[in-house]
């Protein structure tokens, strides 16, 4: 079931998200998150920005949200993305469902391009993105450092067609 997030979800979030922070290069965060620091993001965030995540069987199973690109007024209409998909529950479609639903919330929202930063290597992300039609706009090399070596960013973008 996909849902809007609650305050109670952080926890559940920071076991999500703080795996990728310790175990791999797809987030540029290198210190585990705080169940407290996540749920000021997920305050500041839903502010102004949907937040959804994915429950199976009262456990989340993966998070889905949008957030400011950039701060100067003209880019009000583009908002980055982001998912993150608990370990034992990739390949199963949860982050597609997740997706389709945070696009379809932004176009509610009159959102007109989505970004998805995507640091690579990471096929499994590449592949949602260009799943729902994200084309590859950037790639800039080397911009971060983590687990010991320089990792590459590319950047994925969505116009909404209304």
């Amino acid at each position: 079931m996909i849902r809007e997030v609650r305050l109670q979800d952080a926890k559940q979030i920071c076991s999500i998200y703080n795996y990728h922070v310790t175990n791999t290069i797809v987030t540029f965060e290198e210190d585990p998150v705080t169940e407290n620091e996540m749920k000021q993001r997920i305050t500041t965030t839903t502010a102004k920005f949907p937040w959804l995540v994915y429950e199976e069987k009262d456990l989340i199973a993966g998070y889905a949200y949008a957030s400011q690109w950039r701060t100067r007024s003209a880019y009000r209409y583009a908002a980055e993305t982001t998912v993150y998909i608990g370990e034992e529950f990739t390949g199963k479609g949860i982050g597609t469902a997740l997706y389709k639903q945070l696009i379809k919330d932004m176009k509610a929202l009159s959102f007109h391009s989505l970004i998805g930063g995507i640091a690579l290597p990471n096929d499994a992300s590449i592949s949602l993105h260009e799943k729902l039609n994200f084309k590859k706009v950037a790639h800039f090399e080397q911009v971060g450092f983590k687990m010991n070596r320089w990792v590459d960013v590319g950047y994925w973008e969505l116009l909404l067609n209304y």
